[in-house]
């Protein structure tokens, strides 16, 4: 056998892919501490903690209106399955935390959504994750957005809106009152 046939499997890591966006980062440098474009390995047990303070967050943001730790995500495998996932707990107590449409406030945490976008303050963060096999550890794979992620005519961050008619008037005036959908002439209202 040669030392090829020999060499154990190699396996590949699940990997957390994170695209950052703030409006003033190219002012601010809020991100100078992040190392972009390279994979970082994280133990399985370890929770990766985002803030600003270097001495506990494995990921600093330079800016003082960020919580000390503003959140942590931390790996884990499904109960009665062979699945990884990541939970995501909102560690700031002044912040709320959105997962999508989902609010988190202090100390809430809920299931890391296979992609979503996190956001707090100006703060948006495309989060997507990438499945593995390796069970001792994770990657981090984190990226600079140019533009926005969130756009203006799609706003996951934010509750739902009711749809308001080109008229100008809201849906909810009319009840339905358990009847089926009519077409109304807009030239009738």
């Amino acid at each position: 056998m040669t030392s090829f046939e020999e060499a154990e499997t190699e396996e590949t890591a699940p990997c957390l892919h994170l695209t950052f966006y703030h409006p003033g980062q190219d002012e601010k440098m809020m991100f100078r501490c992040l190392n972009f474009c390279k994979r970082e390995q994280v133990r399985a047990d370890d929770a990766a903690k985002f803030g600003r303070d270097s001495s506990v967050c494995r990921y600093s943001l330079m800016d003082t209106r960020v919580s000390r730790i503003q959140f942590s995500l931390q790996f884990y495998r499904k109960l009665h399955t062979s699945e990884y996932g990541f939970e995501i707990k909102n560690l700031s107590k002044k912040t709320k935390l959105t997962v999508n449409q989902t609010e988190l406030g202090y100390l809430n945490k809920i299931d890391l959504p296979w992609k979503c976008i996190i956001c707090f303050g100006d703060y948006q963060i495309l989060a997507e994750f990438q499945e593995g096999e390796a069970v001792d550890y994770f990657e981090t794979h984190l990226h600079l957005a140019e533009a926005p992620i969130l756009q203006e005519k799609c706003l996951p961050c934010l509750p739902s809106l009711q749809p308001i008619a080109e008229s100008g008037i809201s849906p909810s005036i009319f009840p339905s009152q358990g009847k089926s959908p009519t077409e109304i002439d807009e030239n009738d209202l």
